[in-house]
């Protein structure tokens, strides 16, 4: 984790800023995505592995949570308050939960890897499981 004025950041300052900006989480300079969803095999700029990084339904899950539930709320209410027709849901209810949902993934997933790789995460009791994996990933790279 480093600075550019060669001070350590807090973690949650450092996860926050690599998760947000989809940098990587060891150098903070090279690009963590290589597609809008689909990480890099590894950093360009210091070589990290994103081999540990599973963020799996974790984006879509908190995507959900910030914005799907309280964008429903929203058009309950509107159906509930004024009763408007079908139309208006449309141009207004869906298109705000499906850019609300689709738009921050990215930046959540980043969030997500930066927080796996400061934190040292993985599910408990698998780091024989992981290490054969990455071994036999690495052979047959080779």
């Amino acid at each position: 984790m480093a600075d550019e004025d060669n001070q350590q950041p807090n973690k949650g300052q450092w996860i926050f800023h690599c998760g947000a900006r989809g940098l990587c989480p060891r150098c903070g300079k090279g690009k963590m995505f290589r597609k809008w969803l689909k990480l890099n095999d590894k950093c360009p700029n210091c070589g990290l592995s994103y081999d540990f990084a599973a963020p799996d339904d974790g984006p879509a899950f908190f995507s959900l949570c910030i914005v799907a539930f309280p964008l429903t709320f929203f058009a309950v209410w509107l159906q509930v308050k004024f009763d408007p027709p079908f139309w208006v849901h449309l141009v207004t209810s869906f298109p705000l939960l499906a850019i609300g949902c689709i738009v921050p993934l990215q930046f959540i997933k980043g969030w997500l890897v930066a927080s796996q790789y400061v934190n040292k995460a993985q599910e408990a009791g698998t780091e024989k499981l992981w290490a054969d994996l990455n071994a036999r990933a690495a052979r047959e790279k080779d």
